[in-house]
């Protein structure tokens, strides 16, 4: 595809170009210039703990700094100032000097003037994809938090986008960056399990309100002001307008993680802004049996049990099943792996000891540490040789049984594991694997994922074959896996089995079709 440049966007990246160095389509690399000149929308939560890697890298300088809610800045600070304190920080920063923004287009409208390199956007989910592609058509990469996008359309627009701009691209599923996930990979690359045709993936999201709670909060709380310091406007960006609502009551369950309806992390459940538990965790716990697999083209969908299905939010508990098509394997050309279902169950259904998984791996339920229960988080990947199950959110750990072994054993410890060779480059960095909880359990601080899109830029890093590019989770990567998930989004909200055609970018069903694009609110397009 080819996209229409104005004037002024033109301008604005040749003199990036000339300020920068090396040129491709409308990108630039880094070869030679010093520090990244690195830019961050969302500034806490998430957008704290991916900036602050690269920062602390030493490969990258923030040049400007961008959080619809103000009062997010002195959080950031505030939190940077307790982690220096406590010595897990060895620099000073003064946040107040960076050029700040509450609406990201302002920011890119100075791009003369901060000259942006690169870009961490860590939003919610509604925009990702109006904030990165404006981005990349500016030539500048970025880091995009997950789940990368929202909807079908903006999937294809955002490869696409990145394919022609010649940016470089991260997905923010930071675990592909751990030396462990990258090994599980391999062992199940190696083909070590026979003919997989099925894999169940789990997690213990939501714990955020959706459902009824969520539907009834979004449409019957008061209206009420717009708290002092968030730009409500740039907030709600391409979603529809409407009106700020009156916060949950301080203590309640829904408040558990924040008052805000929407705003701030509430805002996940919801159609309009998030892509509920799929978009929170699939990135993480499907990350390995995708990769391991190397699945590609989702061929249809179907929501097998869902509860408190409604218009507004996703639902509390669903089970998802989607089918993958027959594929030739990359790792072992020659090889034709055959169709895989891949079952998604979300809602926490583990939390009771759900029965069914439990009989799928009993040598994992029997190892000590399980105690015949099943982890309330998780992917298990079902061959005619044997099991492989991960009870990490980020594929670091897993354990292999194959037929006939009555206990599973690490991945590590396997000897039929040790035998198979190492394949895939391993991250730049001492904390490549390493896990840092400080800010959160999805925080990986000072970590290769983040190291590896800095270095791709700079262009000192290995290739990737299967991403063509430096980066392990770039678009060739994450585009197919995004869409295979939010096809499992659409299956949520609209009942009976769906065929999606990737070619057409199309499902064979109208009222599935309606949501293959997203709402753009005007004075938001991209």
């Amino acid at each position: 595809m080819k996209f229409e440049t104005n004037r002024r966007n033109f301008l604005i990246g040749a003199a990036s170009v000339s300020a920068i160095g090396t040129f491709s389509g409308c990108a630039s690399l880094c070869k030679g210039c010093g520090k990244i000149r690195l830019a961050a929308v969302g500034v806490m939560g998430k957008g704290f703990s991916d900036w602050l890697p690269m920062i602390k890298s030493g490969l990258a300088e923030l040049v400007a700094m961008c959080d619809a809610d103000a009062t997010m800045l002195k959080a950031a600070q505030d939190t940077f100032n307790k982690q220096r304190a406590k010595g897990k920080i060895a620099f000073d920063l003064d946040l107040s000097k960076i050029p700040f923004y509450t609406d990201y287009r302002k920011m890119l409208d100075d791009q003369n003037k901060l000259q942006i390199q690169a870009m961490t956007v860590s939003t919610p989910d509604h925009m990702h994809a109006a904030i990165a592609v404006r981005a990349m058509k500016m030539g500048i990469h970025v880091y995009v938090q997950k789940p990368l996008v929202r909807t079908l359309w903006e999937a294809k627009y955002f490869g696409d986008t990145a394919k022609e701009c010649g940016v470089i691209t991260q997905l923010g599923n930071q675990g592909s960056g751990g030396d462990g996930f990258r090994r599980n990979v391999e062992i199940l690359q190696s083909g070590i399990l026979g003919d997989v045709k099925e894999v169940h993936v789990w997690t213990n999201r939501p714990i955020w309100p959706q459902g009824f709670t969520a539907m009834k909060a979004a449409t019957t709380r008061d209206i009420v002001p717009v708290p002092a310091g968030l730009d409500w406007n740039a907030w709600l960006g391409v979603a529809a307008g409407r009106p700020y609502r009156k916060p949950y009551d301080a203590g309640t369950p829904e408040a558990r993680f924040a008052t805000g309806i929407f705003h701030r992390f509430n805002w996940r459940g919801y159609f309009d802004f998030g892509a509920g538990a799929f978009g929170d965790m699939a990135c993480h716990t499907m990350n390995l049996p995708f990769r391991g697999l190397e699945l590609g083209i989702v061929k249809d969908a179907e929501c097998t049990q869902i509860e408190e299905s409604n218009s507004v939010a996703f639902p509390t508990k669903s089970t998802v099943k989607l089918t993958y098509a027959a594929r030739e394997s990359k790792a072992r050309p020659g090889v034709k792996l055959p169709e895989v279902t891949l079952y998604w169950y979300d809602g926490d259904q583990q939390k009771d000891g759900d029965k069914k998984l439990a009989d799928l791996m009993p040598a994992v339920v029997a190892m000590d540490q399980y105690k015949g229960k099943v982890p309330r988080t998780g992917c298990l990947v079902v061959g005619s040789k044997g099991i492989l199950c991960s009870c990490a959110d980020y594929g670091q750990d897993a354990f292999i049984a194959l037929n006939g072994e009555k206990v599973a054993k690490n991945t590590k410890d396997h000897e039929a594991c040790k035998a198979i060779p190492v394949t895939l480059p391993r991250c730049q960095g001492a904390a490549a694997g390493g896990m840092d909880k400080s800010s959160g359990a999805a925080s990986l601080s000072a970590d290769g994922h983040y190291i590896e899109f800095l270095t791709a830029i700079n262009g000192t890093s290995p290739m990737f074959a299967e991403t063509h590019s430096r980066c392990y989770a770039d678009v060739e990567y994450s585009i197919p896996l995004m869409e295979g998930i939010l096809v499992g989004t659409v299956a949520q909200q609209v009942p009976g089995k769906l065929k999606w055609c990737t070619k057409k970018q199309r499902f064979d069903c109208d009222a599935a079709n309606t949501l293959v694009k997203p709402v753009i609110r005007e004075g938001f397009k991209f």
